[in-house]
């Protein structure tokens, strides 16, 4: 399985509209973050979370094909570019189908009224919505959920053979963090360096990557605060930021 983050920043992206700080003006390119997605490749192809750069990062990695699309939650960053599937949905000649828990499906379906009302409009996208309510597969990918809070809402992680991504996270329950035990690759949300109402920090990420101990994790959803170089000095070396086109090979 091939696996490419497609982008590693929080909701705003990285740099920040009208921001002048020095990430943000930053030369580094490991400091431009489009929103967080991830692509997993194998004899099928899935992206985790349609975010508001979807349409660019499908360009950027060149993608043709997509198999499925799964979702964590209905925040905007992570479902607003479900509109541009269509090009791969008339390529594919079917409809798209979507994952997702029945609470994300239902604000999907208020947010995108005009994808699943019964008098659609020609030529949009066709998504046929799937609700998660336990492991699933996609051709020879086989997803564990695995339930997280991000504040008080739950959101889905996903376990994926030895590999886990888990975003927007500020808390994993005992009986969650049981299910994130040997992976090879732990994807784990963290933030900024300070503490967050509903995300973990890099020092909350690092020490529940510890906890699980991963051969490698690597920390996703970034915002302007950190940056790439000085980031990674703070952590151990088990754990390192992510960056956008970063590629693992499982």
């Amino acid at each position: 399985m091939k696996v490419t983050f497609l982008g590693t920043g929080t909701s705003r992206g990285i740099p920040v509209i009208g921001c002048g700080c020095r990430v943000c003006r930053s030369s580094n390119p490991k400091n431009q973050r489009l929103r967080s997605s991830l692509l997993l490749e194998s004899q099928v192809a899935v992206v985790i979370d349609t975010s508001v750069d979807f349409r660019l990062q499908m360009l950027r990695h060149d993608v043709r094909r997509l198999d499925a699309v799964i979702f964590t939650h209905s925040h905007a960053d992570h479902v607003l570019g479900l509109d541009d599937v269509f090009p791969l949905s008339v390529r594919s000649g079917r409809a798209i189908p979507a994952y997702a828990s029945p609470e994300t499906l239902d604000q999907l379906k208020t947010t995108f009224r005009y994808l699943f009302s019964e008098n659609r409009y020609p030529g949009i996208a066709e998504v046929d919505l799937r609700a998660i309510d336990g492991p699933f597969a996609i051709g020879d990918l086989r997803f564990e959920p695995i339930e997280v809070f991000h504040g008080e809402m739950p959101v889905l992680g996903f376990r994926i053979g030895d590999l886990a991504y888990v975003t927007d996270v500020n808390r994993i329950p005992d009986s969650s963090m049981q299910k994130l035990e040997g992976l090879k690759y732990l994807i784990l949300d963290a933030l900024r360096y300070r503490p967050h109402v509903s995300h973990f920090s890099l020092e909350q990420a690092a020490a529940t990557a510890l906890r699980l101990q991963p051969e490698k994790t690597y920390l996703i959803h970034m915002s302007h605060d950190v940056d790439h170089e000085e980031g990674n000095k703070l952590l151990p070396p088990s754990v390192s930021l992510s960056y956008d086109g970063l590629v693992l090979e499982l």
